[in-house]
């Protein structure tokens, strides 16, 4: 235990808690929005659901269906994505049509191995809360729109592990006896902000928590650190055994480390996990798949839908702290990673040395950018697959062109979690007749195989790879 904490009392004891507290968690910055809004009302066997219940509609929404039901509820959605493409695959005068309407067969949905609690990263907002308090800690109900947002405590949420849970409630606490305000608005001022807990199997717990500095000066910022540092290790938040606690600087609403550094206040500065025999360092912000053990499961699937050989070289786009890449790297002659986030590449690196690996090489920049560059001089006569994990922003134009106009590139499998999004624009792209005002000049995709994975159970998502070949 600290020096100081057994020489002083402990600050937080300075103000006495807020009347009303619930209990706190939160996940994905969700909004319950027109039609979701009916959906949970509908979904709800009460007149009047409570706050809970209709929390739990808005990020869930599947949460009361028994899974195997869940699942066919997925595949009739997948399915329908597949019949979309189909149609306009054929507007662009494709013959795409297959049984059934879809573009391509479509495999059952893959169940995840864990059906509750199997989120290992959670984000919390700060916001009024039913009872009025500005200082709760949780989830959305609500739209900005109609300005009715409500931040409801997530105790209850099954996608969330008890450990997010509780670092919410002890970050709860502790803002609650803060003399600084919550900031809701940022021209209205106010201080603290939302709160995002990562953990491992391995048991490793990081909490980042994001602060608008306002008109705070160096002294004063230092102590409110000090503070938070205090409370997490030898306070009523030491319950968390926090591996690793971060605090960023925010004055907009994303902020990436480039822009302001995490500053490390406590604990070791990354966290580890183990998936498919390999363990892996996380930072703050690096992508990690948030249901560790359905991706393995997913990635064992990508691994043998790859049909690699001892001479293939991997393209890995968009690949995080590169665990496809890895996964696969003894499978293949050769990795190449390309990922945005600068320190995602750095555990990408550090992953390949700790785990043994030396045929990996990554690359950190956008994908627009490194790609179209690599590819434009790519004269190795060794067979290329590729394999894409964007976000829900799918890829720039740019990638999808330097994919379509490299002839080495025969094999290509999309790994999306919004197909229906901006995703559903890609195929298109990819599978389009060649357009030379356009620069797509290469061969055109066809979609051949598409199989969805269960990452998200409780929720109407689910991760579709769809295999691409020419």
């Amino acid at each position: 235990m600290a020096l100081c904490c057994l020489l002083r009392p402990p600050r937080w004891h300075l103000r006495p808690p807020p009347l009303a507290l619930l209990g706190p968690d939160r996940s994905l910055r969700t909004t319950t929005k027109g039609k979701g809004k009916k959906k949970a009302r509908e979904g709800c066997s009460l007149p009047d659901p409570s706050w809970e219940e209709r929390l739990a509609n808005a990020v869930t929404p599947l949460w009361r269906l028994p899974y195997q039901e869940q699942l066919q509820v997925k595949y009739e959605s997948q399915r329908k994505i597949l019949q979309t493409l189909a149609s306009r695959l054929e507007e662009l005068g494709i013959d795409a049509q297959k049984p059934g309407g879809l573009c391509c067969p479509l495999q059952p949905v893959v169940p995840s191995p864990i059906i509750n609690g199997y989120r290992n990263k959670s984000t919390f907002s700060v916001n009024r809360g039913p009872d009025g308090n500005p200082k709760t800690v949780g989830l959305y109900v609500g739209t900005g729109k109609a300005r009715n947002i409500v931040c409801v405590k997530a105790n209850h949420m099954k996608n969330m592990p008890s450990t997010h849970k509780q670092v919410a409630q002890c970050y709860e606490e502790f803002i609650s006896r803060s003399p600084l305000d919550s900031c809701i608005l940022f021209h209205e001022g106010g201080h603290w902000r939302e709160l995002v807990v990562r953990t491992t199997s391995r048991g490793h717990t990081m909490a980042i928590i994001t602060f608008h500095p306002q008109e705070l000066g160096q002294e004063a910022l230092a102590t409110q650190k000090a503070l938070l540092r205090e409370f997490f290790t030898c306070g009523p938040g030491a319950v968390c055994a926090l591996t690793s606690l971060y605090f960023q600087e925010s004055t907009m609403t994303r902020c990436s480390h480039e822009q302001s550094p995490y500053q490390l206040l406590h604990g070791e500065p990354h966290i580890f996990e183990e998936l498919l025999g390999l363990k892996f360092r996380i930072s703050p912000d690096a992508f990690f798949q948030v249901n560790t053990a359905g991706a393995e499961v997913l990635y064992q699937a990508v691994g043998k839908l790859c049909q690699t050989t001892g001479d293939t070289v991997l393209l890995d786009i968009c690949c995080g702290t590169g665990t496809i890449g890895l996964s696969l790297a003894h499978q293949v002659s050769k990795v190449i990673g390309v990922e945005v986030v600068e320190k995602a590449i750095e555990d990408a690196k550090w992953n390949a040395v700790f785990n043994g690996i030396s045929n990996c090489e990554f690359h950190s920049g956008k994908a627009e950018a490194v790609l179209p560059q690599l590819l434009a001089s790519w004269e190795d006569a060794r067979p290329l697959v590729a394999v894409v994990n964007p976000s829900r922003a799918g890829l720039h134009y740019r990638v999808v062109r330097a994919i379509r106009n490299c002839r080495t590139i025969r094999r290509l499998l999309y790994i999306s979690c919004k197909p229906e999004g901006e995703a559903m624009r890609n195929f298109l792209e990819l599978c389009c007749p060649p357009d030379p005002r356009k620069k797509l000049t290469g061969e055109p995709f066809a979609p051949v195989l598409a199989i969805p994975f269960d990452l998200f159970p409780h929720t109407v998502h689910c991760e579709l790879v769809l295999l691409f070949t020419r």
